[in-house]
């Protein structure tokens, strides 16, 4: 397995690949792997013959205040971890490779990514879309894998692909969880051991949601009500949002009469977790 830095050196690396005809599958993260990187790992082989692992802090989506400097950091961890699963090269460049001085072009989508995460992170999606924009500029992949955990973040993605024409297949994984119900989620070694039973109360609410969905209940107002009573029901969790929209634009949703994506945000102490889970009505 290679570890590559340098912007170039990726793109004569991609070229090369597909002068052999070789299929390219990127998984673009930002390190600090657990198994549900992993496992998006693993599903990338099903559609490359080259794995290309990006790993990457990306500066320009986190906002004032954020976590950037203490965002979770492992390298040798992850190289190793990256290996086991087959993947064929990391891709870790430095800030300086990815934005250099003067660095001025961003890429944005507008009318997805202005609810849920976008109404608290304004900032988020302009430096997500510029950077997913670069890696596949630099590693050319032809597929990309993205964690459904990240909902909105594939909404996004699959948005400015169809509108740009980029010429890459995206494909989304299920979330990963741990045994206890909790999405997996590099944040989550932030959180003490009571912080971590208080944020299985977002699991919870998602399973009491789609309990009342397959019982038949189609009243958004209802169903969000027992979920931010679950939420609220534990002292150490804050919400941020939890909301009922249509999984393709991100509206909001009333009633119930299609497939409709809960989407769940909250903070335990300082850390911001998100979760969520398509309840799957049938189309009226």
């Amino acid at each position: 397995m290679r570890i590559i830095e340098s912007v170039t050196e990726m793109q004569q690396q991609a070229e090369a690949w597909r002068r052999e005809g070789k299929r390219i599958a990127l998984v673009p993260t930002m390190g600090y792997l657990h198994e549900g990187h992993l496992a998006l790992m693993r599903e990338a082989r099903n559609h490359g013959d080259e794995i290309v692992v990006s790993i990457f802090v990306n500066p320009t989506q986190f906002g004032p205040g954020e976590d950037f400097e203490r965002y979770p950091r492992d390298m040798e961890r992850d190289v190793l971890l990256a290996g086991e699963v087959g993947v064929t090269a990391v891709f870790s460049p430095p800030v300086k490779e990815m934005y250099p001085e003067r660095y001025q072009t961003f890429v944005e989508v507008m009318e997805v990514t202005r609810p849920l995460c976008g109404r608290s992170r304004p900032v988020h999606f302009r430096g997500v879309t510029t950077v997913v924009t670069k890696l596949f500029n630099v590693v050319k992949p032809h597929a990309a894998v993205f964690g459904e955990k990240d909902f909105q973040q594939l909404t996004v993605i699959r948005r400015m692909v169809r509108d740009l024409n980029m010429d890459v297949r995206i494909i989304g994984h299920p979330i990963v969880r741990e045994s206890d119900g909790l999405a997996m989620s590099s944040r989550n070694v932030y959180l003490t051991p009571t912080q971590r039973e208080a944020a299985l109360n977002l699991s919870r609410a998602l399973a009491e949601a789609e309990q009342l969905a397959n019982g038949g209940e189609r009243r958004g107002p209802i169903i969000l009500g027992k979920v931010k009573e679950r939420i609220d029901s534990n002292g150490e969790l804050r919400i941020d949002y939890a909301e009922l929209c249509n999984p393709e634009t991100l509206e909001d949703v009333i009633e119930l009469r299609g497939p409709t994506l809960l989407a769940l945000a909250a903070f335990v102490g300082s850390t911001r977790l998100i979760d969520n889970r398509v309840l799957k009505v049938p189309a009226e």
